[in-house]
């Protein structure tokens, strides 16, 4: 059940780099902040890699082109 189009996917895999980037950068100083900074890379470039949001099913969007 694919429902992430490409432009989406993009974003998610950025707002992953850009989480992943800051965690290690900080690791030493963000304390709890770190580990929510790495859940929110691994969130993100899963569901970029599986094509699926959980979030867009509930609600019943698709950003991906019609079948």
């Amino acid at each position: 059940m694919k429902n992430l189009g490409s432009p989406d996917k993009m974003i998610r895999f950025v707002i992953a780099i850009v989480a992943a980037i800051a965690a290690y950068m900080y690791m030493a100083t963000l304390g709890v902040w770190f580990w929510v900074l790495i859940v929110i890379a691994v969130i993100m470039a899963g569901t970029a890699l599986l094509n699926f949001c959980p979030i867009y099913a509930i609600f019943g969007i698709k950003t991906c082109k019609a079948d």
